[in-house]
């Protein structure tokens, strides 16, 4: 049977491999993807910890896993506006010259 030890080994690989790449790489789908795989180890540590607590009915809390949906939600909508403003910031500027 998996423990949530197991699924917290897991969580914190994928979390070691996104922060490696965010620290070593400098491409930047890398680095965003990178963070998404961040992303991605806590909200898997989320659904362990709501999946392995139960309540006094005996069933399993949802609470984290309902704002693990939304946090997942949310990632795809991030990408395009982050790339374009980072593409906006690096626009070379037009200085005419004064001669």
């Amino acid at each position: 049977m998996i423990t949530l030890g197991d699924y917290l080994i897991v969580s914190g690989a994928l979390f070691a491999i996104g922060f490696a790449g965010v620290m070593l790489r400098r491409n930047l789908i890398i680095i965003l993807m990178s963070l998404e795989l961040m992303l991605n180890a806590a909200n898997l540590s989320l659904v362990a910890f709501s999946r392995f607590r139960v309540d006094s009915t005996g069933l399993p809390n949802y609470n984290a896993q309902v704002f693990v949906f939304f946090i997942i939600m949310k990632l795809p909508w991030a990408w395009p506006f982050s790339l374009r403003s980072i593409g906006r910031a690096k626009q070379p500027t037009s200085k005419t010259s004064a001669a």
